[in-house]
């Protein structure tokens, strides 16, 4: 199998869907792969790497996961005027509209993040009174000792150097660095690359 110079296999050689998501892979070697097969090369890292995999297994452009019901909900959340008794549909989107709204009801300083975001998508049926409880919530545990945002799960990277570093109290970014692109170099059984202290016996 035809190799990178960083020991990796060739995108392009790979013969498997599960091969494929073995390996690490930049977005941008993702997104060349999927225009070179006519597969969809927009979306997050992750989308495009199940679209190239269902090709290699089916020989498929069109992969399934692209093929959404539409929203039952016609609310504009671009546009609607929103209230605390606004109900979250399941048409929601994080709009400049609603970022108005929270900015007014739950803070000047109001910022959308992962954790917020996800509950917004989860939560279909409630209320935006009860969406501003929640931010305040979580508000509140980000204060308390010990607290770490949710890194996103396609940054392999971030989480890595954040776990790299709390087990390796003397070492720096320069370490992060050189035993993750060590590590990418390496297959992983589920596609996932994520620290573990035998990572120093790499270098």
């Amino acid at each position: 199998m035809p190799k990178n110079r960083d020991g990796r296999p060739a995108i392009a050689s790979i013969p498997t869907g599960a091969e494929l998501r073995r390996w690490y892979w930049l977005k941008s070697e993702l997104e060349a792969q999927a225009k070179a097969v006519g597969v969809r090369a927009t979306g997050g890292k992750f989308a495009i790497l199940d679209r190239l995999a269902h090709h290699l297994d089916t020989g498929e452009t069109q992969w399934p996961g692209d093929v959404r019901s539409q929203p039952r909900s016609k609310f504009d959340w671009h546009s609607a005027e929103l209230t605390p008794e606004t109900v979250i549909t399941d048409s929601y989107r994080n709009s400049q509209n609603v970022r108005r709204f929270f900015k007014a009801h739950a803070g000047e300083g109001f910022k959308f993040n992962i954790a917020f975001m996800a509950w917004m998508k989860a939560n279909a049926g409630k209320t935006l009174a009860d969406a501003v409880a929640e931010y305040h919530r979580l508000k509140a545990e980000e204060v308390k000792p010990g607290f770490q945002s949710k890194i996103a799960d396609h940054n392999q990277f971030n989480q890595y150097t954040r776990d790299f570093l709390a087990d390796n109290p003397g070492r720096g970014m320069d370490d992060v660095r050189k035993y993750w692109a060590l590590k990418r170099e390496t297959p992983s059984e589920d596609g996932r690359h994520v620290y573990h202290s035998s990572d120093l016996d790499l270098g």
